[in-house]
């Protein structure tokens, strides 16, 4: 049984309550003329927005030097559990060692030829053997551009220019199709913007419109095959026969979803399978490789098999990386052969369970929430009017900091064990005792530094 937590001793400091033996965290000397550097030398002081300085608590470590499983340590020698660990990336756990194994071993032998590499084809055979709908696949290193060339494909195919991409799942590309939606779009072409148009998820009618008002002008629908919520009353089958009976491509971007939600991804899960699909993120437990896969007839058009006009599909220097599919390889194979989903879910449906437990004994499900499958959990964090409050979401982020926990979202890796979960759920306890007293007496009192911010914003 949880207990709750105890305030009557503490002390405050700059208007922050903290729990007896606890302190507010001191940058070093080291970490503050890092940061300096960094931001003096990198524009954003980081290569991925998710990782800047703007999404996180002042109180956050500014820098990590190594992880294990599911630890990782700051440049102070700091120890964390760590959630959604390198933006969802590394499912398996930090330096998981059959991955490691399997890259370094490879990377002995070279990494990049002037011809491809036997392992290319080898890697294509065991994902294809994973995605069974998928009859061809392209490698590529982020996921970005394989969502763009999935998009590209599909406009060459189809003779059309308009894309269709859901407004309510948050991110598919770097490139211009995409981010011209956003209120990030400085540098992108007024005529670049107007070539995509959205929709919204489980909203048949707003797809229906879409192609009621474009017809004939739309080359694709792009996706996710769900956020937090499932599809509803068949959404996913009847967006594709929308697709199919408008002579548009039907993709699903399981960057995401892709070997959590199932080895043979989401949509394995949902019986759907999707013109062309990309995936990433977990398919490399970490190092640099994604995929875009479909049909042979859409696929070819980027081959050298084909006598259509040809499409410029893929072709990256490093797309080929022998290490990096090494490890994709082993990261698949350990999916194959251990219960790594399975673990997801269990070791997720613990985590959640406790959470609501701590969330209830606090009296505040108005106000946290954590939603998702247990697989891929977030929480939701809300002010005393019951709206989404990012100084809310940064309040609860510096509690469970200080308390060892780094937690942007809530979800879990294979290398989670129960000491993980449990002790984040003591980190939750404490922290949301600090939250109701913000909702009661100003979130200012308590929140150390700025709230963090978007990423879709137009300045600073």
């Amino acid at each position: 049984m949880l207990r709750n937590s105890r305030l009557e001793d503490t002390r405050v400091n700059n208007g922050v309550a903290i729990p007896r033996g606890e302190s507010l965290r001191k940058e070093s000397a080291k970490a503050k003329e890092l940061r300096r550097k960094s931001h003096a030398l990198i524009p954003g002081g980081c290569h991925t927005n998710a990782k800047g300085d703007d999404q996180f608590p002042i109180l956050a470590p500014g820098f990590i030097v190594r992880g294990e499983g599911s630890h990782v340590w700051d440049i102070d020698g700091k120890e964390y559990i760590e959630y959604g660990m390198g933006n969802r990336c590394v499912t398996l756990g930090h330096a998981f060692e059959p991955v490691v194994e399997a890259a370094a071993g490879e990377m002995r032998r070279g990494v990049n030829f002037t011809r491809p590499a036997s392992i290319e084809v080898e890697c294509a055979e065991q994902f294809l053997r994973m995605i069974p709908g998928a009859e061809m696949v392209k490698f590529t290193k982020n996921g970005s551009d394989a969502t763009t060339a999935a998009v590209k494909l599909a406009r060459a195919h189809t003779g059309r220019d308009l894309v269709a991409l859901c407004s309510d799942h948050p991110f598919f590309s770097t490139d211009d199709w995409f981010i011209g939606t956003t209120a990030l779009d400085a540098g992108i072409p007024q005529a670049i913007k107007q070539l995509t148009v959205t929709f919204r998820y489980n909203d048949l009618e707003s797809v229906q419109k879409l192609f009621d008002e474009h017809a004939g002008r739309i080359a694709c629908v792009i996706l996710e095959p769900a956020k937090y919520d499932d599809p509803q009353e068949g959404f996913l089958h009847k967006v594709q026969e929308l697709c199919r009976k408008n002579g548009a491509v039907f993709i699903l971007d399981e960057m995401i979803t892709g070997f959590r939600w199932d080895n043979g991804g989401a949509q394995a899960v949902y019986d759907i399978v999707p013109d062309l699909s990309v995936f990433g993120k977990a398919l490399g437990n970490g190092f640099s490789v994604s995929a875009l896969a479909g049909k042979r007839e859409l696929m070819e058009r980027g081959g050298l098999r084909d006598s259509r006009e040809r499409v410029f599909l893929l072709s990256t220097t490093h797309g080929g990386e022998t290490h990096a599919l090494a490890a994709a390889i082993a990261t698949m194979r350990t999916y194959e052969n251990e219960p790594v989903v399975e673990t997801l879910y269990r070791q997720g449906t613990r985590l959640a369970a406790g959470l609501h437990e701590v969330i209830a004994l606090h009296e505040l499900g108005d106000y946290v929430k954590v939603v998702g499958r247990p697989c891929s959990l977030v929480h939701v964090t809300l002010d005393k009017n019951h709206q989404r409050s990012q100084e809310f979401r940064t309040l609860l982020l510096q509690e469970t900091i200080k308390r060892g926990v780094i937690m942007p979202s809530l979800v879990v890796s294979y290398a989670h064990r129960n000491e993980d979960i449990d002790r984040t759920v003591e980190a939750w306890d404490e922290s949301l005792a600090i939250y109701k007293k913000a909702l009661e007496e100003g979130v200012e009192k308590y929140l150390v530094g700025p709230p963090s911010k978007s990423v879709y914003r137009k300045y600073n």
